[in-house]
């Protein structure tokens, strides 16, 4: 193929690798940003098994949203040659950084795996599969940031497009029941991840041989040889992880990503509380699971979702709110009486500052540690995060739209950007090297440590915040900086103004579903939340606990957004 050429809006510039599909680096001629563009050869599209797979791995990595997995903005077929437009990585992929060096001190290589664990955990939790888990496959950008690729081996666990019997994946991190040809489950990638980890932290691969048959005797029957990993001094515990990890039996594995999040946390935590160790690197982003530890970003996502189509301009009805309001998650009986720690001092930050200035306003630090979650009150931990102190703004989305040639927003540009979808916030925050805020952090952003069930404390205030029955103020959207809805750390309208979206898959129950019905909305689209009411609803739904259930590709005139990301560690 003579470069550059035309496919569809898309021109090819750059030839960057492959085999049965080859990746080009290109130009996305409508909005005038640089993609990765992954075409199907002909002798691909000519074998039905590969050209299934392609599609398969099309549809579900569009599906991964999340900050440590990479984004996926376009897919289709042209002239019958499936493609794939992907966001275009600067920096190197895991398997160059362990070659030359660059994976840094025993913190960072820590902080590596944890990003991989992270990715991995939310793409189990989305009932998919990886099957090979390999440097090659994590990319690391010039900022630290690890992005998780390639599922075109992938598999949901109801859905097996290989032939029976046939082992699938690279051969020196496939697990045992891989190379047997076996039923293939999460820990099978619970596995390649502490062949992965064993390599990161020694700089060999722990399983080698000279063919084949050698490397599958060896994955079978030798156990891993524990010492290198004791010369090269990482921390006993850390080693007992790697051995879990890479068990010959599945059983005898950590029984998922969330149990090795959690000891990779607390090894890495003990680290950098260390006198001995040298200063920590910048801190990685988070995992997302559903309604519980926090994710990513969220960064640039699949290319935004269509409008729906109404007469005029997309704004919820009334009616429709008003019953979104009353389908809302969480049990309202728990809103008073809530304050059983209401007395507690929030704890100061060590390190990090408590404010940061950046282009776009101020951002609020949260101090890591245990918080209150959800009605009954959960206690739940997390790591040093920021978080935008106001709303974003039209202005500052203007300032996104022009630099990427979208349509700005032609509103006040003081008051919060509306009318806005999942996908295009996390692609704003992405843009301006933030993310969407996980539910939990949104939580702990607004009730802080001592579990309140408002901003300001447990009764429920119209006058604190812009909601309906505040008499102080005309109705509608109030500028973004307006001490209202406020956080004793000073985040304001994180109550009332407009309502929140955040990063929390979410599983609609039937009576939203029914509530949504005028969209054609379905259970295998993606849900999320909104959090946080708005300047039409009552104080009640600014209960910090609560949430509503919402297609992404939902636009409201009250819903908008602020950004999130890791604090230095």
């Amino acid at each position: 193929m003579q470069l550059p050429v035309m496919f569809g809006k898309y021109e090819l510039q750059k030839f960057l690798g492959g085999g049965m599909s080859q990746v080009y680096k290109a130009t996305d001629t409508v909005l005038g940003r640089i993609v990765a563009v992954k075409v199907l050869t002909d002798e691909g599209c000519r074998d039905d098994d590969t050209k299934a797979r392609f599609l398969m791995e099309a549809r579900m990595s569009g599906n991964m949203i999340h900050d440590n997995i990479i984004r996926i903005h376009d897919y289709g077929e042209i002239d019958g040659r499936p493609y794939i437009v992907m966001e275009f990585l600067v920096g190197e992929d895991l398997r160059n950084a362990i070659d030359k060096g660059h994976t840094g001190d025993l913190k960072q290589r820590l902080g590596i795996a944890l990003q991989a664990a992270r990715a991995l955990g939310f793409v189990h939790s989305k009932n998919i599969i990886h099957r090979d888990i390999k440097p090659e496959n994590l990319h690391i950008d010039e900022s630290g940031r690890v992005r998780l690729m390639d599922f075109g081996i992938a598999k949901t666990q109801n859905f097996n497009i290989t032939r029976e019997g046939f082992a699938i994946g690279t051969p020196y991190y496939m697990a045992p029941e891989q190379v047997l040809g076996k039923p293939v489950t999460p820990a099978a990638d619970v596995y390649a991840f502490g062949i992965l980890l064993y390599e990161m932290l020694t700089g060999i691969k722990p399983v080698v041989g000279d063919s084949v048959e050698t490397l599958f005797y060896l994955i079978l029957h030798q156990p891993l040889d524990m010492a290198p990993l004791q010369q090269a001094g990482v921390p006993q515990e850390l080693v007992n992880l790697v051995n879990r990890c890479a068990a010959k039996k599945p059983e005898e594995r950590p029984p998922g990503f969330d149990v090795i999040i959690s000891e990779l946390e607390a090894i890495l935590k003990r680290l950098e509380g260390s006198a001995a160790q040298p200063a920590a690197a910048p801190p990685f982003e988070t995992h997302e699971r559903p309604a519980s530890t926090p994710a990513p970003p969220v960064p640039a996502k699949r290319s935004i979702m269509p409008m729906v189509a109404i007469a005029g301009a997309f704004v919820i009805a009334a009616g429709v709110l008003a019953a979104l309001y009353l389908s809302k998650s969480g049990a309202a009986t728990e809103k008073k009486g809530a304050g059983d720690v209401s007395q507690q001092q929030e704890q100061k930050p060590a390190g990090p500052p408590p404010v940061i200035q950046d282009d776009f306003g101020q951002m609020i630090l949260v101090p890591a540690g245990n918080f209150l979650s959800g009605a009954n009150k959960v206690v739940k931990s997390l790591p040093d995060f920021y978080i935008d102190k106001t709303e974003v703004s039209n202005g500052m989305w203007n300032k996104f739209a022009q630099a990427l040639g979208k349509t700005t927003a032609g509103k006040p540009a003081d008051l919060p950007v509306t009318n806005i979808t999942y996908d295009q916030a996390a692609e704003y925050c992405t843009w301006a090297h933030k993310r969407i805020p996980t539910g939990d952090e949104w939580e702990k952003a607004a009730r802080g440590s001592v579990g309140w069930a408002y901003p300001w404390g447990n009764e429920p205030d119209p006058q604190k915040a812009n909601v309906k029955g505040n008499t102080s103020l005309r109705p509608g959207l109030q500028p973004v900086d307006t001490q209202l809805g406020e956080t004793p750390s000073g985040i304001l309208n994180i109550a009332g103004n407009a309502w929140e979206w955040v990063n929390e898959d979410r599983k609609p129950l039937p009576q939203s579903l029914e509530l949504f019905k005028f969209m054609n909305a379905t259970t295998n689209e993606h849900w999320t939340a909104i959090r946080g009411g708005a300047y039409d609803s009552d104080v009640s739904n600014a209960v910090t606990f609560e949430m509503s259930t919402v297609p992404a590709r939902l636009k409201g005139a009250a819903i908008g957004f602020r950004c999130a990301k890791d604090a230095p560690q």
